[in-house]
């Protein structure tokens, strides 16, 4: 068995709200926590694992770890087991990973009593990597990158829409009627987040007390709809916080008895998006996208645009990875449908803003369905990508994008499908066995929805057909 212990210089996390090891054996054995979770990101970006009493986390997990069945990557929303993926299936025999801790995200969770959480990568029983593991993935794309010379930084911005429901009455609803905590656009009122604001503090202090650097929160345009923003930080611990917080949120919500979705897109109304910042620094922490002398964006920082755009539409089923998230894209509504940039331009797929040190570039295809740590990996790969083959900069598009005449972004998950299967780049970048395994998820999702019959057509044709 693996010895999961940490190594020497692995026990100090830069963040003093993150737990040392030491910290953690300190509060358990006196009583101050009780459970640890041993946690993984899946497929569709939830959190999986195990909850350990803290004497057996000390006395076995600690050396021996712990393993989980190889199915949790090979299955669909409902946890069903589906035909179709390479590591897992009845012929494999559903076998075991191995859960490897990743010590630099030990934190307390102190909406839960007593509970701590370490995030894991997955490795098979041999000690080899599982490359199909969404955080496996974006560290191939970021070891990439520090070989390059960059380092990667990013933000995300999730939204949400909260109910009054919860989450029992939503399900036992069958999800219709149910009721926002806001009845109108509060997009930044202050008196709209105020009716919902025990939830939203509770959130937000338990997401700082957990490691977090929360910025704050702020209405959005559909009704209960809301953003809880957190600060800029290195890719990988941007993505892990991501998780955390969005599984945390929805715990939080149900001890107030209320719910919350990260839908898309829940209603005809503004979706849920989630816009990822992304920019890049020289190892030694130099800008690489900006030019202070020219006061200009840097020849690299063009390239890096240009191939995010060229592989826009070849990487979409990382940022739109379900049937619900291609409803986002709407002409006018605040989600993108044009493959295009421009300079603080909410229309367009990409946004550039900031300047000198604050210089990013902004993803607005995604929505607030996405795995992070695919959707990050996308735009890396694409960026540098750009930067390899030395990508011109591609003409701003200035004005309304929705009326630019642009390549669109895919408009259905079975378009995106295509176009990352067939895509050289995506293999290229990915490896067969990544672009096969999503692709595979993908054709899941489609051939559930394909058997499906929907309120919609009941309404439209139970009586006039």
């Amino acid at each position: 068995m693996t010895d999961h212990s940490p190594a020497a210089g692995t026990d100090t996390p830069v963040n003093d709200r993150m737990l040392t090891l030491d910290r953690l054996r300190h509060l358990i054995t006196g009583g101050e926590i009780d459970t640890v979770v041993m946690a993984f990101t899946d497929m569709q970006g939830r959190l999986q694992g195990k909850r350990l009493h803290a004497a057996y986390f000390l006395d076995v997990a600690l050396k021996a770890g712990t393993e989980g069945c190889n199915y949790l990557l090979a299955v669909d929303v409902e946890m069903n087991t589906v035909d179709g993926y390479a590591i897992s299936s009845w012929e494999r025999g559903y076998g075991d990973m191995e859960f490897v801790p990743d010590w630099q995200t030990l934190r307390l969770l102190p909406h839960l009593p007593g509970t701590a959480m370490v995030q894991c990568d997955l490795a098979w029983l041999d000690g080899e990597p599982v490359v199909e593991s969404p955080r496996t993935i974006l560290r191939q794309q970021l070891d990439r990158a520090r070989d390059m010379g960059f380092s990667v930084h990013a933000g995300t911005e999730l939204e949400f829409i909260a109910f009054e429901d919860t989450y029992e009455a939503a399900h036992d609803a069958d999800y219709h009627r149910l009721r926002p905590v806001n009845q109108y656009n509060i997009d930044y009122s202050v008196l709209g987040t105020t009716r919902v604001e025990p939830l939203l503090r509770d959130i937000r202090n338990h997401m700082y007390a957990a490691g977090m650097d929360v910025e704050g929160a702020k209405g959005e345009c559909n009704f209960g709809q809301h953003e809880i923003g957190f600060l800029y930080n290195t890719a990988m611990v941007t993505c892990d916080h991501h998780v955390v917080y969005k599984t945390a949120a929805k715990e939080i919500a149900a001890q107030h008895g209320r719910s919350l979705t990260f839908m898309a897109k829940y209603d005809q109304r503004e979706g849920n998006s989630c816009h990822i910042h992304l920019s890049l620094r020289g190892t030694d922490g130099d800008l690489v996208f900006w030019d202070e002398k020219k006061k200009a964006r840097t020849k690299l920082y063009d390239a890096f645009v240009a191939g995010l755009l060229s592989t826009m539409a070849d990487f979409t089923l990382l940022y739109a990875p379900n049937v619900n998230s291609y409803k986002r894209f709407a002409g006018g509504s605040f989600a993108p449908t044009a493959i295009a940039w421009g300079t603080d331009n909410r229309t367009c797929a990409v946004r550039l803003v900031g300047h000198g040190a604050s210089a990013r570039l902004e993803n607005r295809v995604p929505g607030g369905d996405v795995n992070p740590y695919l959707a990050v990996a996308a735009m890396l790969a694409g960026g540098l990508h750009g930067i390899e083959q030395e990508l011109k900069g591609v003409p701003e598009t200035q004005g309304n994008a929705y009326e630019s005449g642009e390549e669109l972004v895919p408009r259905t998950l079975h378009a995106a499908r295509e176009r990352w299967a067939t895509s050289e780049v995506a293999r290229s970048a990915f490896g067969d066995a990544v672009v096969d395994h999503y692709t595979t998820m993908a054709d899941v999702e489609l051939a559930a929805f394909d058997a499906a019959v929907t309120d919609w057509e009941r309404r439209r044709g139970f009586e006039r057909l």
